[in-house]
């Protein structure tokens, strides 16, 4: 007759001294307990499925107890008397657990984040700023923390439905945008399976388009830019007022302005290269400098051409002028905020040299406006600079003309010759 096995007790277990090769110590039922060579004692199980034998492990004595181990060893026979593998189920447990952990782990934030960084790639450094700024302010203190792919819109809505309450009706509906693209996101890399921010399109009162303030008329224009001239404020802050309708760039564009970007020694003419990074539309953009710009640029050149920046801050070294700097200057000439703003240099040019006759290819290529075709944006950026550079010397011709209260001859009569 086969010996029997006696089942193990605690006092053999804590008896049991290592040997130089493994050994083991049945309990019956298929658990043993294995003695290693460096003293540990592992729990495991034999047993037979499908006509092969495996094995499953349990864990080390004495965190697994004999009574714990016993109970393991009964459920993974019931399993195999009901024709489940109990290591296939373990297994499948385990891979069932570890994506639940990294779903819990995929929170909102988490997400949102890993999101930003890849269109930081795209963006200017400020437009990316803004973004997550917002998103700190607005969206991850309100489930910033859940996991993306349990979010759902009636724990979105909320948020921006406090702050469309607040009267802050673009913000809402940039945030819910970000919501859209966060998610988008999230399906491509496999972390969620519904977009929860396309859901919430028409939730939100329709947000009216308004444009930037910006004075147009040519009598208005003339007054702008004589209290620009007298403006006893920092000459630097006054120089990238005067400069600002000369080359119309966008206000974060002409702030940032490096003096490594100018070259008033050009073979073509000044000129002022500003590198795809700052870019809204991340083009290399060319702006040609009139005479009157490259007199600007010369006198502040004493002031700053020690520095990075044309226009430093004057408060923090290494770093350009605040965005609030010219307009603030606005306002102290009297401009109210809904009258003029610093962006409104490009309304101002785009006006007048449309209706002064001169081609909208030219005035929206020097307005760095995005070009729906690829193939013509890569032609006209060569095709027309020298048309351009001829626009801008004009325009800056009239606009002195305009200062001086001068009769003036119109525009498209020169852009015509």
């Amino acid at each position: 007759m086969p010996k029997r096995t006696l089942p193990l007790t605690d006092v053999a277990i804590k008896n049991a001294k290592p040997r130089d090769k493994s050994y083991k110590l049945s309990d019956g039922g298929g658990l043993y307990l294995e003695v290693l060579p460096t003293g540990g004692k592992s729990w495991r199980m034999k047993y037979r499925f499908g006509g092969q034998e495996k094995r499953l492990t349990f864990g080390l004595w004495p965190d697994v107890s004999l009574k714990f181990a016993r109970q393991r060893r009964d459920e993974a026979r019931t399993l195999v008397a009901e024709g489940v593998d109990p290591g296939d189920k373990r297994r499948q447990e385990r891979d069932e657990a570890e994506a639940q952990a990294a779903a819990d782990a995929a929170t909102f934030e988490v997400v949102a984040r890993e999101w930003h960084i890849k269109q930081v790639k795209v963006w200017s450094e400020g437009h990316a700023a803004k973004v997550m700024a917002r998103m700190e302010q607005h969206l991850f203190p309100v489930f910033g923390n859940v996991p993306i792919a349990a979010l759902r819109a009636p724990a979105i809505l909320p948020a921006l439905r406090e702050i469309e309450a607040k009267g802050h009706h673009e913000t809402a509906k940039r945030l819910r945008q970000y919501c859209e693209a966060v998610f988008t996101f999230a399906i491509s890399t496999g972390i969620a399976e519904r977009n929860v921010g396309a859901d919430l399109r028409g939730a939100l009162a329709p947000c009216r388009a308004t444009n930037r303030p910006a004075i147009i008329d040519p009598k208005g224009v003339a007054q702008l830019l004589r209290a620009i001239d007298g403006y006893q404020g920092s000459p630097v802050t006054v120089a990238a007022l005067r400069l600002s309708p000369l080359v119309f760039v966008r206000p974060g564009e002409l702030r940032q302005a490096e003096w490594s970007e100018i070259d008033l020694d050009a073979a073509d003419g000044p000129r002022w290269s500003i590198p795809a990074e700052k870019m809204k539309m991340r083009r290399d953009h060319v702006v040609p400098l009139s005479k009157q710009a490259v007199e600007i640029i010369t006198d502040l050149h004493p002031l700053t051409g020690h520095d990075r920046y044309l226009f430093p801050c004057n408060r923090t070294n290494g770093r350009c002028m605040s965005n609030m700097a010219m307009n603030a200057a606005l306002r102290r000439m009297g401009y109210e905020q809904g009258e003029m703003c610093a962006h409104g240099f490009r309304a101002m040019a785009s006006t007048l040299l449309n209706e002064l006759g001169w081609n909208s290819d030219l005035i929206e290529r020097q307005l760095a406006h995005a070009e729906r075709n690829s193939i013509r944006a890569a032609y006209n950026r060569a095709e027309y600079l020298p048309e351009r550079r001829k626009m801008m010397q004009a325009y800056s011709d009239y606009l002195d003309q305009l200062k001086a209260g001068a009769k003036i001859t119109p525009l498209h009569a020169v852009a015509g010759e």
